[in-house]
């Protein structure tokens, strides 16, 4: 128990992604590969039903489901490793803004790239996790410069991980994990750099939820209708 009120955010996510997990195996009937219907029934995206019939909320939940259990093995693994050093540099709203702007962002640019598929998945906002590390290292540079050497070698070794996850899973694609990357290295490196970093980082990320969904709006409006 000393181990989880350590670091709070970072299990009660994995908690939280498991439950959901167990949830669309017992909806599915399957342990190993969860059907497209159930999962899109459970919140996936689905960029017809998120952007033209304003099912924005499928942008969180997506978050927390994932298609089988190699695809929540990896990511909650990833996240256990590199989750815990985030709690360790950022206050627990900043983690939460990170994980939860990077997820959506990654969400939204997941929409962009691939309009017809189905997606799922943490892989955003855990890479966002990766980009907030690497933020806060790149702007403490100077003060961290020992431990921000292992840091960066695991983060290096699961970025290659999750790399080589999506390639090998249909359902996960590359520009969520590159979209949450770089929402989570601004959000590191803002917030490490100013006291105020963190509200900005808030008001930079709201603004361009607000700006992507009227963007996607016209978007699959030219494609659909």
């Amino acid at each position: 128990m000393g181990e989880f009120w350590r670091y709070p955010l970072t299990y009660s996510i994995i908690v939280f992604n498991s439950i959901f997990f167990l949830l669309s195996v017992v909806l599915g009937h399957s342990l190993v590969d969860i059907n497209i219907k159930t999962l899109v029934d459970m919140g996936a995206l689905y960029g017809p039903l998120v952007v033209l019939k304003g099912e924005w909320w499928r942008l969180l939940s997506a978050m927390f489901l994932h298609g089988g259990m190699t695809h929540i093995l990896m990511n909650m693994v990833s996240l256990y490793i590199i989750g815990r050093g985030l709690e360790i540099y950022f206050s627990k709203t900043a983690y939460i803004s990170i994980y939860l702007l990077s997820g959506l962002m990654g969400g939204m640019a997941s929409l962009y790239m691939h309009p017809e598929s189905v997606g799922i998945g943490a892989s955003g906002a855990i890479f966002g996790v990766f980009g907030a590390l690497a933020g806060f290292l790149l702007a403490r540079r100077h003060q961290i410069a020992s431990g921000g050497r292992e840091i960066m070698k695991d983060f290096a070794a699961i970025l290659g991980l999750n790399l080589l996850l999506g390639l090998s899973i249909e359902s996960i694609d590359m520009s969520a994990h590159i979209g949450g990357l770089i929402v989570g290295l601004i959000g590191g490196f803002v917030i490490a750099k100013s006291p105020k970093g963190l509200v900005l980082f808030i008001g930079m990320g709201i603004a361009a939820l607000i700006l992507g969904a009227g963007f996607l709006y016209r978007y699959y409006v030219q494609i659909y209708m």
